[in-house]
């Protein structure tokens, strides 16, 4: 079983998937003539500043720390450590420029997010890869797909390392028991869940 797992993820994380990221990346940015560079003091202006109304359920601020909060994980943490430690010094400056890249792939992941948004009847809005994959593509299958395996990534890479993390720090340090912090996280997730996005940004902001 290991050995299948392991070809699937050498299969899946190739030379090919850098060069298609990246390229896609570079793509978009020529693309949309440099737009993560042009409106980059726009961004900040839009995101500090003091709104003045507009449409949506949470604020131009509780929006940025809600996608960071999604973005920044076991990648930006573990991932940059062993680049470093992998590739010298030398790793972050390449970081910069993939990172550089990439926000012109992010910020068109967001404007498809917003111009393919539903709401629904009681005025909630919600959106996302899924549903530009659906509405926009006209894949519904594919924004299926993805909805699927996002949920069953979100227990791996995005709930059981962490948890796992939290246990075992608070286990070594307090003696606690890691049954006991993972009831607690549980519920503290859910108390926030349960909220909606208004009190999920309000959290992460």
């Amino acid at each position: 079983m290991n050995s299948l797992f392991a070809e699937f993820a050498k299969l899946m994380w190739g030379p090919w998937l850098l060069i298609l990221l990246l390229g896609t990346g570079v793509w978009l940015s020529i693309s949309l003539s440099g737009i993560q560079i042009r409106n980059l003091t726009y961004a900040f202006r839009l995101t500090f500043s003091k709104e003045r109304g507009g449409e949506g359920d949470i604020s131009h601020f509780g929006s940025l720390m809600t996608a960071l909060a999604a973005t920044v994980g076991m990648g930006n943490i573990a991932g940059v450590s062993t680049a470093v430690a992998l590739g010298g010094p030398g790793a972050i400056f390449w970081m910069w420029i993939t990172g550089l890249v990439g926000m012109a792939t992010k910020y068109s992941e967001g404007f498809l997010a917003v111009k393919y948004r539903h709401i629904n009847e009681h005025g909630e809005i919600s959106g996302g890869p899924m549903y530009y994959l659906e509405y926009g593509l006209g894949q519904k299958w594919l924004g299926t797909c993805f909805a699927i395996f996002g949920a069953l990534a979100a227990f791996g890479i995005g709930n059981m390392i962490q948890s796992n993390t939290t246990a075992r720090a608070l286990s070594v340090t307090l003696g606690t028991s890691n049954f006991l912090v993972g009831v607690v996280l549980a519920l503290l997730t859910g108390m926030v869940v349960i909220g909606g996005i208004k009190r999920i940004a309000d959290v992460a902001s």
